[in-house]
């Protein structure tokens, strides 16, 4: 296949997994109503580490000491974004879980600035101010923020972007696959053992919860992995970045196909204004942030 095949490959499959992504917020929504939420996150990661292990196997023998302490740390910053994200969607709808945790984009250059003293621009602050104010009214114009759900997502999209600020320093030195696999063990193993703790270990029953199953650990976790990269190394970076910015969008367009999510005016309004700022930090290269896992 030519390399003009090849790029347009990866960019529709790009799109594809960007799709799945938002639709795994309506998925995961229903699926957490049947099953406790540390046992869906348990049974979603497990499965795809044992699968990226496996593919990965002979690097991640060679990873150091140093390395797995750089996926554990790594790991750590990922499993609390998932916890929070999906605690949050208990109480939230999928498309302000989809648009709120868009904002780790925005937020991981402001978060570099204040903790690891990276310069940041004009234009990733604005940015950070017009995701504020996108926030404000998806939430709801004149109401407090709904701390058990959108506060939650809230809180997923700062430790989201504290993965992004960790897996930035550790992909430079460590493989990545061996550093993925790593990253989901950890996401695997802490809500298992959270759930044990709290006895809420139930077996998965139905094809709510199964399906659910399968497509966030076979196809948004470990295929999408795969698929990203693929379109990394054939897509221009730009045209890469715009299509993965895309995902709280398809959240927004399940959550209003499948699970009759309505905004308001300015719901609709705040969910520009966090699209627009998360396509103008996704479009400038200086402040895109790696993106070697997916966070649908």
């Amino acid at each position: 296949m030519s390399d003009d095949g090849l790029r347009r490959l990866s960019e529709l499959a790009l799109v594809g997994i960007c799709s799945v992504w938002g639709l795994t917020f309506v998925m995961v929504q229903d699926a957490i109503e049947l099953l406790p939420t540390m046992a869906f996150l348990a049974y979603r990661f497990i499965p795809a580490t044992l699968i990226v292990a496996i593919v990965f196997r002979s690097t991640l023998r060679r990873l150091p000491a140093a390395g797995w302490r750089a996926g554990l740390l790594m790991g750590s910053f990922l499993c609390a974004g998932y916890i929070f994200q999906t605690l949050g969607l208990e109480k939230t709808t999928a498309s302000n879980a989809g648009f709120i945790t868009g904002l780790f984009v925005v937020l991981t250059p402001v978060l570099g600035a204040a903790f690891l003293r990276e310069r940041i621009s004009g234009l990733a602050w604005a940015a950070a101010g017009l995701s504020l104010v996108g926030l404000y009214l998806l939430s709801g114009v004149g109401a407090d923020l709904n701390l058990r759900g959108d506060g939650l997502v809230l809180v997923a999209a700062f430790a989201l972007s504290a993965h992004i600020l960790a897996t930035a320093r550790a992909v430079r030195r460590y493989d990545v696959g061996a550093l993925l696999a790593v990253q989901l063990g950890v996401c695997g193993v802490v809500p298992l053992m959270l759930g044990a703790a709290g006895g809420k270990l139930e077996a998965p029953a139905g094809w709510t919860v199964w399906s659910a199953l399968i497509v966030t650990s076979l196809i948004a976790s470990a295929l999408g992995f795969f698929v990203q990269t693929f379109a990394q190394q054939h897509a221009p970076p730009a045209r890469t970045a715009l299509i993965l910015a895309c995902e709280p969008a398809f959240a927004g367009l399940f959550g209003w196909l499948l699970a009759d999510d309505r905004l308001s005016a300015s719901g609709w309004l705040g969910a520009g204004l966090i699209m627009t700022a998360i396509v103008a930090v996704e479009a400038t290269p200086r402040f895109r942030p790696p993106r070697p896992l997916p966070e649908g």
